[in-house]
């Protein structure tokens, strides 16, 4: 079957793990791993798996344009606010997992509308927080208005490396935004912690939710509400369930909800980038069909 061609710019983690879950996709072919140590695991991890090992960054891709038509940046926001202009010119579709939110915010199970991918050039997947808890929300906003959202993302901290630490006050900020945004409450907050216990933890993530009326009264359409959003997240990340019952007292919804990895390349524990890198590939997915579909037409 004939795929689409993509590259991921940064070989940490993040990258390491969107590589193992694209190299037997059904719709994209992984053919690039992009850096900028030569000396990187991941780097020669691409290259035992036949993948082209790029150390030179971004500039490696203008050399080469051709190597990739979707492009994904699993690098810093920094680093791609300065990448996103570069794809824009070179024509790629850009799917960014970093808090940079250049394009508009993406979560698969909420707002992955197949007639739209064709027009976007860069898709954004908010933050690995923001893919757990704004299904979550977004559930709730469904049936009754949210006045108020706070989340709580707490992770291992053997999960969080360099680019996830250097991103916390961008996680933060974008993943508040996007609660409003996509889950549709009025306020918000997100809190993340990394959690140095040992042996690891799994990804957690707790969601307090005010509504505009009596949630309770409503209890039965919202928890029907809920199990629905789980079991379509569910589809791309098997991992993810709820912690505890959720609780609908009064004006006020909490839930708990954990996330284990699928163990593709990092451990179960890494749950919080397994969210993020399954969301990932599938929007990718989507793109992918849309580009294959307008070749045919």
């Amino acid at each position: 079957m004939e795929k689409v061609k993509c590259a991921i710019i940064g070989s940490g983690n993040i990258g390491s793990d969107l590589m193992m879950k694209l190299l037997e996709n059904e719709y994209l072919e992984v053919t690039a791993l992009i850096g900028i140590d030569p000396e990187s695991e991941g780097l020669k991890r691409a290259e035992k798996h036949g993948v082209k090992a790029i150390s030179n960054g971004i500039d490696g891709l203008v050399e080469d344009p051709d190597i990739a038509d979707i492009v994904y940046e699993a690098t810093s926001a920094k680093a791609h606010l300065h990448n996103s202009k570069i794809l824009k010119d070179l024509g790629k579709k850009a799917i960014d997992l970093t808090p940079a939110a250049v394009g508009p915010f993406l979560v698969p199970s909420v707002n992955l509308k197949e007639e739209e991918i064709p027009h976007l050039e860069n898709v954004n997947m908010v933050t690995c927080g923001g893919q757990a808890t704004i299904p979550i929300v977004k559930a709730v906003s469904d049936v009754l208005e949210v006045d108020y959202a706070e989340i709580v993302a707490s992770i291992s901290s053997r999960s969080a490396g360099p680019g996830t630490r250097q991103n916390i006050d961008e996680f933060t900020v974008t993943t508040a935004n996007a609660l409003r945004e996509v889950g549709g409450a009025k306020e918000s907050k997100a809190i993340i912690t990394l959690n140095p216990a040992d042996p690891p933890i799994l990804m957690r993530n707790t969601i307090h939710l005010k509504t505009a009326g009596d949630a309770e009264g409503q209890k039965d359409e919202i928890l029907k509400s809920l199990d629905a959003m789980v079991e379509t997240v569910q589809s791309y990340v098997p991992g993810y369930r709820y912690k505890a019952d959720p609780v609908v007292k009064g004006d006020i919804v909490t839930v708990s909800v954990e996330v284990e990895g699928n163990g593709d390349f990092l451990p179960n524990y890494a749950g919080n980038l397994d969210i993020i890198t399954a969301a990932a590939v599938k929007t990718g997915e989507v793109i992918a069909k849309s580009m294959l579909e307008k070749e045919r037409v």
